[in-house]
């Protein structure tokens, strides 16, 4: 009997073994009922049976082994995403999900081999049912993780967002302490509250911004007329009183004023500032430099210190990433190594690039920004 016409006879022994090897991925199956553990088993079963029955040229066999068979011209998703989709809300890891597919093609070979016996199954009718089951596979794995990746976006910025009531509150308390002159101790300890929580609200705000650019959303900019010179001087004079040990220089040359996102253009260059004051060498300034000509304004920021790796620098704006510990003797506590990764998304939002370029003297971060022409778009 040839392979289709046996899983169509016998769909539901197979439906029972899957079944039952369902019931075994602890804990997500502890509580599920019959329907649920077999969920779109038959589907995928029929979707199989209908491949195996469907001709298929070399060139389509060959499509299929790379992960591009057609998609179903009557449904938006194949059983096997769906199936993937249910099974990633139940609970189930992405190794309990392929090991219901392994069971799967071990409990359907070996149901039909027996059938057939003495006579030997059709070598076609083993490799096409391999090529489905792997198949199936693929758009299962890959519909399960977009799924995770999707729900552990959306928890990020719903703990961004219900974080910010506490945080608030916290830094608007301590904001009160410091200004009720209770004493030395009182007011020490009120600039430590508020020194955490500033902390706490540059974290918050990194994850936030993480977050919203792995949902696609971008980095939200609201363009105005700003004079660009004063904006940096604000960061820097704010920079410089966060870090009173350390040199940190403003040069300003050309036209600063146009149309950009001044507090964003801030946390840009707070996110460079804050990462040369911890990679740079300590004796040495950090050096910010505006530029403005006709048409575009540059902005640097460079530091003495080790030359980065190749390597690292090849990658250096990609998120959650940082220099190996050797190139910097600050304290990295509150980084979630996303600052780099946050300025080049800011960057990118005001249709601009960012570059970085190291050797054994220098470390330089340097953006290229285009006066507002009415094609920035806000998010």
């Amino acid at each position: 009997m040839r392979l289709a016409d046996f899983i169509s006879r016998d769909m539901e022994p197979i439906l029972v073994q899957w079944e039952a090897f369902a019931a075994t991925l602890l804990p997500a199956a502890a509580n599920m009922g019959s329907l649920a553990l077999r969920n779109h088993a038959q589907h995928i079963l029929l979707a199989i049976v209908k491949d195996l029955r469907t001709s298929q040229t070399r060139e389509a066999q060959r499509e299929k082994s790379l992960g591009r068979a057609p998609s179903p011209i009557d449904a938006t998703e194949t059983a096997a995403q769906t199936h993937a989709l249910l099974r990633a809300r139940s609970g189930f890891d992405i190794n309990q999900l392929a090991a219901e597919y392994r069971a799967l093609r071990a409990s359907v070979l070996r149901l039909w081999m027996d059938d057939c016996a003495p006579k030997a199954p059709e070598l076609d009718d083993v490799i096409r049912f391999n090529e489905a089951i792997d198949q199936a596979i693929a758009e299962s794995v890959a519909f399960f993780s977009a799924q995770i990746e999707q729900s552990r976006n959306l928890l990020l910025g719903m703990l961004g967002h219900d974080m910010r009531g506490p945080l608030q509150a916290i830094l608007a308390t301590a904001s009160f302490l410091a200004a009720l002159s209770e004493g030395e101790r009182v007011s020490g300890a009120a600039d430590r509250l508020i020194r955490s929580g500033a902390r706490m609200q540059a974290l918050l705000d990194d994850l936030t911004d993480y977050n919203r650019t792995n949902l696609g959303l971008g980095i939200n900019v609201v363009p105005t007329s700003i004079n660009l010179a004063d904006v940096l001087a604000d960061e820097v004079d704010e920079l410089r009183a966060i870090h009173p040990d350390r040199q940190i220089e403003l040069h300003v040359s050309g036209d600063p004023q146009g149309v950009w996102d001044g507090p964003r253009l801030q946390q840009l260059v707070g996110n460079l500032v804050l990462n040369a004051v911890r990679y740079g060498a300590e004796n040495s300034p950090v050096r910010v430099t505006l530029t403005g000509d006709l048409t575009h304004v540059r902005i640097n920021v460079s530091n003495s210190g080790p030359a980065i790796d190749s390597a690292i620098l090849a990658q250096i704006f990609e998120p959650l990433s940082r220099g190996p510990d050797h190139q910097g003797t600050h304290e990295r506590a509150g980084s979630l190594g996303l600052g780099l990764y946050i300025a080049s998304e800011i960057a990118k939002a005001h249709q601009g690039v960012i570059e970085a370029r190291s050797d054994g003297k220098e470390t330089s971060f340097s953006v290229l920004l285009p006066r507002a022409d009415g094609t920035m778009t806000t998010r």
